[in-house]
């Protein structure tokens, strides 16, 4: 089959009473007329028929070249904003697993639950499928360096996606409030790190100000082509699910651009054929940074109050104002969607429990299964509902938060404010001296160590 495609692509403000349309080569993140966001927008003409699509981005896993070995880009009849394929940058990202999570599921009163693991991504996080289309743009339209805000996993991404391109990284960060595992990262793939005295809504302000009079490419979610990537994880979880759609898609909330990108994909796989209906997508929030949630149980939807000082040590959810909110409330709209938000205890018990399922992921991720137990107490969710769940980041981001779970550590807030996390499926590590017998007697279960005697 050929590589060519008759696809339009354009850029589109959102803005109902807008719509202007803009060329895609233009370096522009917001509406020049009104200051709307902005769509990657198609008049897909596609070259071949629905089986024919689907047979396609299947053959396409069996092949070495690097553009197909690409989750993101063996859907790239589904992003047609590119003619020139050998500008992409790519690492190999996407196509990552399903797994099913029965204890997950016995925790949130349900009869099963799958998780979508982008934390299986090459830099950890789901941010490299929006990183590899943000950055062939940057590349697309000659671009010399990049910048992003972050709280961990846009940087981490970005970074590694520069280098690969060979372009200069300047990375935005709240100083003291980004996990090591994380800024490692960033600091290995070379990037700049500009550490902020403030959080990650004044880095969000001041790299949106520094782009506007720079070189700098921005790739925060307010750039249109990092969702575009970012489609491709609900486009691929439906592949995955034989083409069907579940019943509900449930994702963490914090800058909102998964949401966002969701949305967008779901309802351009229905207007294709690729779908005959949308699932039902379910936003989380940390009750210490959820906005979005008191925008959505407001009596108006008109505009999001930020969040002054977001609080919650799931970092990659803490985020007080986020910019895709508007792009965000869309999707639910087409969606049927709802928020809920979850508590650092609830959280902290979730990412336990899908530790039990053998999965790991990072805080943010186990907002998930936070908030489908809360939304399937109240009913929202029948506890029989084909549930598809996504964990966005990678154990290993974060793993001081879960020594600290384990072994008693955890808190949230500062000074007298502190607030002590209880573990309550705590797997404390034993301390024993180096004698056979004594240990023996100790994995048999016959001593019992006092806490004192646990490290």
């Amino acid at each position: 089959m050929s590589e060519s495609h008759l696809s339009k692509a354009f850029l589109q403000c959102i803005d109902a009473e807008c719509k202007r349309d803009y060329p895609i080569e233009q370096r522009i993140y917001t509406c020049p007329a009104c200051g709307g966001l902005l769509d990657v927008a198609y008049d897909f003409d596609l070259p071949y028929s629905i089986d024919e699509m689907k047979a396609l981005f299947q053959e396409r896993k069996t092949i070495e070249a690097d553009l197909d070995r690409s989750g993101v880009w063996r859907f790239r009849e589904l992003l047609p904003f590119i003619d020139d394929f050998n500008r992409v940058v790519t690492l190999a990202e996407g196509n990552t697993p399903i797994y099913k999570a029965p204890r997950s599921a016995e925790y949130a009163e349900m009869s099963s639950l799958r998780f979508k693991h982008q934390g299986l991504n090459p830099t950890g996080s789901f941010k490299d499928n929006g990183m590899t289309t943000g950055v062939t743009q940057a590349v697309r339209i000659g671009a010399t360096a990049v910048a992003c805000a972050s709280t961990g996993n846009t940087s981490a991404s970005m970074a590694a996606y520069a280098a690969r391109a060979g372009l200069r990284a300047v990375v935005f960060i709240p100083a003291g409030e980004i996990a090591w595992g994380k800024l490692s990262q960033a600091l290995e793939y070379g990037a700049t790190v500009v550490e902020l005295e403030g959080n990650f809504d004044d880095a969000m302000r001041i790299v949106r100000e520094v782009a506007d009079e720079t070189d700098l490419y921005l790739l925060n979610s307010i750039n249109p082509f990092r969702l575009e990537g970012q489609k491709t994880i609900v486009i691929e979880m439906i592949e995955q699910n034989s083409w069907r759609a579940p019943d509900w898609i449930v994702l963490p909330g914090g800058n909102l651009g998964n949401t966002s990108a969701f949305g967008k994909a779901l309802q351009e796989l229905l207007e294709l054929g690729l779908i005959d209906r949308l699932p039902r997508l379910a936003v989380i929030q940390a009750e210490g940074a959820a906005p979005f949630y008191d925008l959505f149980t407001a009596s108006t939807r008109s505009q999001l109050k930020p969040v002054d000082k977001a609080s919650t040590l799931a970092t990659a959810i803490k985020i007080g104002n986020p910019v895709s909110w508007k792009k965000a409330l869309r999707a639910l709209e087409w969606t049927d969607g709802v928020v809920e938000r979850a508590s650092e205890q609830e959280i902290a018990d979730a990412k336990a429990m899908i530790g039990r399922d053998g999965i790991g992921c990072e805080p943010a991720s186990a907002a998930t299964l936070a908030g489908i137990k809360r939304l399937v107490g109240a009913r929202v969710i029948a506890p029989d509902s084909d549930v598809v769940a996504v964990l966005t980041g990678n154990l290993l981001k974060d793993p001081n938060y879960t020594v600290d779970y384990h072994t008693g550590k955890l808190d949230i807030g500062a000074g007298d404010e502190r607030s002590a996390i209880k573990g309550s499926f705590a797997n404390r590590p034993l301390r024993a001296p180096a004698d056979k017998d004594k240990i023996k007697k100790l994995l048999s279960g016959e001593d019992r160590l006092s806490d004192d005697e646990r490290s």
